[in-house]
């Protein structure tokens, strides 16, 4: 599946909404790690890097502060569904594993399908930005390959 929809339209949306800082560490740095993580994890897995990449966009959005927000990645799933067919069109089993993946990405789980924990490893791969070395036991070991680099990254940029 290609990542067939205008990013633009869609970014300048997502941020004009944005209740937290854009530069903040859940703002749009963070969002660009997670979407380089998730596809480079998303193709060795044969994931749907259409999920992935929206994933890494929207997966922060509905914040309404940096720290403790534990409703967020579902208000997020709400907003990406409000989103389907205006800035880009999924199919229900592709918006479905896109919200299960928003709702549940704080949560520490891991999960058999390939779309869904690439989604999450993406987001653990950039725990660095606040100070957290990744851990394998909630990776899939595509991902685990990439923790170190990873770390690096989202501690030095």
């Amino acid at each position: 599946m290609t990542n067939n929809f205008d990013k633009k339209p869609l970014l300048d949306f997502i941020v004009g909404q944005l209740k937290i800082d854009k530069e903040g560490i859940h703002g749009t740095s963070h969002w660009a790690r997670v979407r380089h993580h998730g596809l480079t994890v998303g193709k060795e897995r044969d994931a749907d890097l259409l999920v992935i990449e929206l994933f890494a966009f929207l997966h922060d959005s509905q914040r309404e502060n940096e720290w403790r927000d534990p409703l967020h990645g579902t208000r997020a799933a709400d907003f990406a569904a409000s989103l389907n067919s205006v800035y880009f069109d999924l199919n229900s089993t592709q918006l479905d594993q896109l919200c299960y993946a928003m709702t549940l990405h704080s949560d520490g789980h891991v999960h058999t399908d390939a779309t869904i924990q690439s989604c999450w490893d993406a987001d653990r791969l950039d725990l660095g930005r606040a100070d957290i070395y990744p851990s394998e036991k909630f990776l899939s070991s595509e991902a685990s390959k990439h923790i170190a680099s990873a770390y690096e990254w989202s501690r030095h940029g």
